[in-house]
């Protein structure tokens, strides 16, 4: 048994993020679990819906950045603040869906891989625009070309993984779209789960395609020049 820490970012999502949590609420997990909210100085009514959910939900974390910090930093918030031993993140838009947890925590506490350190989702069948998928489709071919990470969907929130791999990792924007490449390059394994997807039921994504493009190849580079210049030590140890 493992506590679960279901981490999720958040920015202006105020008419998703409360039916997302009542789903979440709804799962019947095995392990103990709590939920952590970390709005990103959104301008709508986000922080004030997740508030007036926690005494309907005791298991409910609310976390508010004071400016807006991006997705990566909102994460990073959320594990550090999270007691589970096992980190969930999934987005706050409704598109993952909670669903697909019990299968991710089945995957990474049942693998005989002692290694495993993360299990992410691999949203094989995408419920979003012709653009938006022929767009993610070739981020994630160059990416997978430079960084050989042999991930199919880094772009998708839900993932899970171990805490402690997380916070030896080192913090940078956007690093959330890297966290399979980042963990393989301290040693750790990685394996992808096929998990579902969902239409955004309101309000309109907080991406776009021209505004990661840039971003995307320098983060690549800078991955790319971690990856060529980390160490896996290995110890061994006397008790």
């Amino acid at each position: 048994m493992a506590n679960i820490s279901i981490v999720i970012p958040a920015h202006n999502e105020a008419d998703n993020i409360g039916t997302l949590i009542r789903e979440i609420k709804q799962l019947n997990l095995d392990q103990p679990y709590e939920i952590i909210i970390v709005d990103d100085a959104s301008g709508d009514n986000t922080y004030a819906n997740v508030v007036s959910l926690k005494a309907e939900i005791p298991e409910l974390r609310v976390i508010q950045h004071e400016g807006t910090y991006g997705q990566s930093a909102a994460v990073a918030t959320g594990i550090a603040h999270a007691v589970g031993e096992l980190i969930v993140t999934m987005d706050g838009d409704g598109q993952n869906n909670p669903a697909d947890i019990p299968n991710l925590v089945a995957a990474i506490l049942g693998s005989e891989n002692k290694n495993l350190r993360m299990v992410a989702g691999f949203r094989k069948k995408r419920n979003d625009s012709a653009w938006r998928i022929l767009s993610s489709k070739i981020a994630n071919s160059v990416r997978s070309f430079f960084l050989q990470d042999q991930t199919p969907d880094t772009g998708c929130g839900l993932k899970i993984f171990y805490r402690e791999a997380f916070i030896k990792l080192p913090f940078f924007d956007h690093m959330h779209r890297f966290l399979p490449a980042l963990i393989q390059m301290q040693g750790g394994d990685v394996i992808s789960v096929e998990v579902s997807h969902r239409a955004r039921m309101h309000g309109t994504s907080n991406y776009g395609t021209l505004n990661r493009l840039w971003v995307g190849i320098i983060d690549i580079l800078g991955v790319s020049w971690l990856r060529l210049r980390s160490k896996k030590v290995r110890i061994r140890t006397c008790d």
